[in-house]
């Protein structure tokens, strides 16, 4: 099993979101590799079995950046089907439309046929850190993390 984490950070939130991620998923036994979204190619995503995805929140969307990579992945659509996915995101403040913004990323994740699960404790459909990160975001991280290589073990 291998599992990338791939982010798009301006201010730097996000990117500590995708490190502490990264971290737990690697202390769980799962072989991770992490980069921001202008390091990695659309066509490596096939080489993982989960991929996660992280973005600052623009509007209650995604990161343009993070959209092109999307974008590009329309070339070997249907190709991963049956993978896991997930995505988390930074906002300003509460209400600042950080659960738009996973959900964008996610939408594009079932409609490539991944395996997406909620989470019915934690941040529901991601960790999101509201200005930066506190003890609330690094336990949801933390949680994130943990829920997502028992869903990949499961699956393999």
């Amino acid at each position: 099993m291998k599992t990338v984490v791939i982010y798009y950070s301006r201010g730097g939130t996000t990117k500590k979101m995708a490190e502490l991620i990264h971290k737990n998923i690697k202390e769980k036994g799962v072989a991770a590799d992490i980069f921001p979204v202008d390091k990695i190619s659309a066509d490596k995503l096939l080489e993982y079995d989960g991929i996660i995805i992280g973005s600052p929140t623009y509007y209650g969307l995604m990161a343009a950046e993070i959209k092109e990579l999307l974008d590009e992945s329309v070339s070997f659509h249907g190709k991963l089907d049956g993978k896991v996915g997930g995505a988390f995101s930074s906002s300003a403040n509460l209400a600042g439309g950080n659960e738009t913004t996973i959900l964008s990323v996610l939408e594009a994740m079932l409609i490539h046929g991944m395996v997406i699960a909620g989470d019915p404790k934690g941040d529901h459909y991601g960790p999101v850190s509201l200005g930066g990160i506190d003890a609330r975001c690094s336990e949801n991280c933390e949680r994130f993390a943990s829920r997502f290589v028992n869903i990949l073990k499961k699956l393999a």
